[in-house]
């Protein structure tokens, strides 16, 4: 036995190993930017903006799916094959959009818990208990803010999963069965998706409004023109 060797670790001790070394590297991450001049601030500002725009994909990915959806009432039962294949390709693209949109608003989280506790550890480093106290009502303002935009995003990523189900079930569906009856068995179930569709799009576009907005806050915030 190796010396100092204390025994096998536990589950819960790796899965503390693991959250040590991503908040280590993570830190280091933000350090290394900082130390070229690129702050918090500016990274959740990027952050936001590509969560932004992965909705915006999504929207458009969404919408073509759910055309495809839709024109599958048409196709002669002879190309019901090459259409099942298209209607696959279009539930994958959806797919793995949505994902894109959660992985982008991890990231718009990540940073933001980091800059908001950068800041209110910063301002006790103040000793001017005017500007102590301006700042703090900007951290204040900003934090309202900010949790408002994340509700937004994750209302709007919240959206994605029944559609997607819906996409999937008609695609597995499909698969085994090829033909006009079962096409004409999808017709009814296109109203409640295109609901569901409509509804998703919305939110998408007021988190995109929201982040539009808080963009522009932060860069005022941050003397940007």
């Amino acid at each position: 036995m190796k010396k100092g060797w204390a025994g096998p670790v536990t589950r819960s001790g790796w899965m503390l190993m693991v959250l040590v070394v991503a908040a280590g590297c993570e830190s280091a991450y933000y350090g290394a930017w900082e130390k070229v001049g690129v702050h918090k601030r500016d990274i959740l500002v990027d952050r936001v903006e590509n969560a932004a725009e992965a909705q915006e994909d999504a929207k458009a990915e969404f919408k073509s799916a759910f055309d495809a959806f839709s024109s599958v009432v048409n196709v002669p039962a002879s190309d019901l094959k090459d259409t099942y294949e298209e209607l696959a390709d279009a539930f994958e693209d959806a797919e793995a959009q949505a994902e894109e949109v959660t992985d982008r608003i991890d990231a718009v989280e990540s940073v933001s818990e980091a800059l908001f506790e950068e800041w209110e550890q910063e301002i006790g480093q103040i000793t001017n208990a005017r500007l102590r106290a301006s700042s703090a009502d900007q951290l204040k303002s900003s934090r309202r803010q900010y949790q408002a935009l994340i509700q937004a995003m994750r209302r709007a990523e919240a959206k994605m999963p029944p559609v997607l189900d819906a996409f999937r079930d008609q695609v597995l569906f499909l698969k085994h069965n090829l033909n006009a009856q079962a096409i004409a068995s999808l017709e009814g179930e296109l109203g409640m998706i295109e609901t569901d569709v409509a509804s998703l799009i919305r939110e998408m576009e007021a988190s995109i409004s929201q982040s539009q907005a808080f963009i522009e806050d932060m860069q005022l915030l941050g003397g940007d023109s």
